[in-house]
């Protein structure tokens, strides 16, 4: 671990949405993985060919994007030491002018979804999360064990929708409804007033 950098308040660790220029989100990454720093990039598996040998490689769903789980304090110093080989912006929140910060929970069972790579994973943009709402669940079992989202009919299938707000959504390959249990809204303003 490089002792420039500060790591005493790992309390403070957040996940924030950075933008790179360039597609080198992958170079950036190899570089947070070196560090140390948790980070993710939402990938998927896209078949391509080379001459007539067809070939699949993991390419990121959103180029320009890593999600980064670190005290800010310790972004901002890999920002400035950073900047002439892989400038890195915050992603802003232009009403409040602040970084943009994923819940902890969100992001977590975001990860726990999209870092499975499954082929009949739908990915979905901001834009086009203007579908209907369903019921807010917990999967019990399988794959996708613990997540929690929206349970949604998506081409026909019951599908359950994990969204970061504001960014993305992915949504899950057909849920057995065995495999979901209802979160009780009561039950869910509760926990989250204890957490406050």
């Amino acid at each position: 671990m490089d002792s420039r950098y500060d790591i005493t308040p790992l309390y403070n660790q957040k996940w924030y949405a950075m933008r790179i220029t360039y597609s080198r989100e992958i170079a950036f990454k190899e570089y947070l993985d070196a560090q140390g720093i948790e980070n993710f990039i939402p990938m998927r598996y896209e078949e391509s060919y080379s001459g007539c040998k067809k070939c699949r490689k993991l390419v990121p769903v959103i180029h320009n994007l890593v999600f980064v789980y670190t005290p800010k304090k310790r972004l901002d110093t890999i920002k400035k030491e950073l900047n002439d080989r892989l400038p890195v912006r915050y992603i802003m929140d232009r009403e409040v002018n602040q970084p943009i910060v994923i819940p902890e929970k969100q992001m977590r069972d975001f990860i726990a979804v999209a870092g499975t790579y499954d082929e009949q994973l739908i990915w979905l943009d901001a834009a086009t999360i203007a579908y209907k709402r369903g019921d807010k669940v917990r999967i019990t079992g399988g794959l996708f064990a613990g997540a929690e989202g929206e349970l949604t009919r998506i081409k026909g299938d019951r599908r359950v929708v994990v969204a970061i707000q504001g960014f993305m959504a992915v949504a899950t390959a057909y849920i057995h409804p065995s495999l979901v249990e209802k979160i009780d809204p009561e039950q869910e303003r509760t926990v989250l007033n204890k957490n406050s």
